[in-house]
C-alpha cells in the first residue's frame, strides 16, 4: 500500500467512525425508525451525495451499527468468560456464567440505546441481513461456553423445567448438532430459553421497569441473584443467591 493509499484508507475510516458516531447520538435522540442520512449528513456539514459513498442506504447504516452493538455486548461478555476460573466443578462453573450475564447488563446499562437496536422494538422497514447472524451468536456462545465446559468436566446437573416436550426435541436437536453435538438437547434447550430470559432480565432494567420494584442500590444484587438462578436451570448448580464472581 503506498502512503497516498493509506492517507485515504485512514481518511475513510474517520469518516466512517464520525457517520456511526453522529448516527449513536441520533439513535438516543430520536430512536432508530427516525434515523436520517440527509439528518446525519447535515449535522456533520456534509453533503448527502458524499455519504452516501460509505452508506448507501438508512438500512446499510443499521446494519453497521447492530454489528458494532453486538460485537461490542459479545466483547463484554467474552473478557467476562475469559477472566474467570475454569476449574472444575458447578459453582465455578455458576461463578463463570453469572460473570458474563453481569458484564452483559454492565455494558448495556452503559448503552442504552445501542442495547435498545438490538434487543428492542424492531425498526419498521428493515431487515436484518445475515452479517448480524455471527456478532449476534456472540453472547450465547459465551454462555454456551460455560455449559460446554462443565459438561466436560462433569459438572453439568440435569436442566430444570422437566422433559423437552415432543414437539421441540427435532428442532433442538439440530442446534446442539451444529453448536454442542455432545451436549444433551434438553440441555440446548435449557440454554437458549435462559439466554432468552437474560435478555429479558436487562431489557427490564435498561427500560426502567424495576422502579418502584428494586431499590437502584440493590439492582445488581437482585440481577446477580435472578442470573444465578437461571444458571441453575440450566444445570450449573451452586449459583443462586452469591454475589462474589
Amino acid at each position: 500500500m503506498t502512503a497516498i493509499q493509506g492517507a485515504r484508507e485512514r481518511a475513510r475510516r474517520e469518516v466512517t467512525a464520525a457517520i456511526k458516531e453522529e448516527a449513536r447520538r441520533r439513535l438516543a435522540a430520536e430512536g432508530a425508525a427516525k434515523l436520517s442520512l440527509r439528518a446525519v449528513a447535515r449535522e456533520l456539514g456534509m453533503a448527502s451525495s458524499a455519504l452516501y459513498r460509505y452508506f448507501p442506504s438508512r438500512d446499510e447504516l443499521l446494519t453497521a451499527l447492530i454489528i458494532d452493538a453486538y460485537d461490542a455486548m459479545g466483547e463484554a461478555a467474552e473478557r467476562a468468560l475469559a477472566g474467570g476460573s475454569g476449574s472444575p466443578g458447578r459453582a465455578d462453573a455458576a461463578r463463570r456464567w453469572r460473570g458474563v450475564c453481569l458484564a452483559v447488563r454492565g455494558w448495556a446499562l452503559t448503552h442504552p440505546h445501542e442495547f435498545a437496536l438490538v434487543h428492542g422494538t424492531p425498526v419498521p422497514g428493515y431487515a436484518a441481513p445475515q452479517d448480524t447472524v455471527g456478532p449476534g451468536a456472540r453472547v450465547p456462545l459465551a454462555l454456551l461456553a460455560v455449559v460446554r465446559d462443565a459438561h466436560r468436566d462433569g459438572a453439568l446437573g440435569e436442566p430444570g423445567g422437566g422433559p423437552l416436550p415432543e414437539g421441540a426435541r427435532a428442532g433442538v436437536a439440530e442446534v446442539a448438532e451444529e453448536y454442542a453435538p455432545e451436549l444433551p438437547p434438553a440441555a440446548m434447550a435449557a440454554l437458549v430459553a435462559a439466554w432468552a430470559q437474560l435478555v429479558g432480565l436487562v431489557a427490564f432494567e435498561v427500560y426502567g421497569q424495576l422502579t418502584g420494584v428494586v431499590a437502584e442500590e440493590e439492582r445488581e444484587a437482585f440481577f446477580a441473584h435472578a442470573a444465578g438462578r437461571l444458571a441453575e436451570g440450566v444445570g450449573l448448580e451452586g449459583a443462586a443467591g452469591r454475589t462474589g464472581a
